[in-house]
């Protein structure tokens, strides 16, 4: 499981870096959808560290909500999903 974890954070991590390449472009970007799908599958880690190293999509306060949305509910199903194995 370890890995699949690992795989889905850099394969997001490189995301939000091609992302963040295409803005400096002013190239079409990858739909937020995209961004914060992979989040959700896994990619939390390479999301949180392709948002602190790449300086991406740290302004944008509804983008925040949403991921600490995503965090908050991958949590409390950590949490259940301990609780009651």
């Amino acid at each position: 499981m370890i890995y699949i974890l690992l795989i889905t954070s850099l394969i997001t991590f490189i995301i939000f870096g091609w992302d963040k390449r295409l803005s400096i472009k002013h190239k079409r970007r990858i739909p937020e959808s995209t961004l914060l799908g992979f989040t959700f599958l896994g990619g939390t880690v390479g999301a949180i560290l392709g948002m602190l190293i790449l300086r991406h999509k740290i302004s944008k306060k509804s983008f925040l909500l949403k991921l600490g949305g995503i965090i908050l509910i991958q949590v409390v199903c950590i949490y259940f999903l301990e609780k009651y194995s």
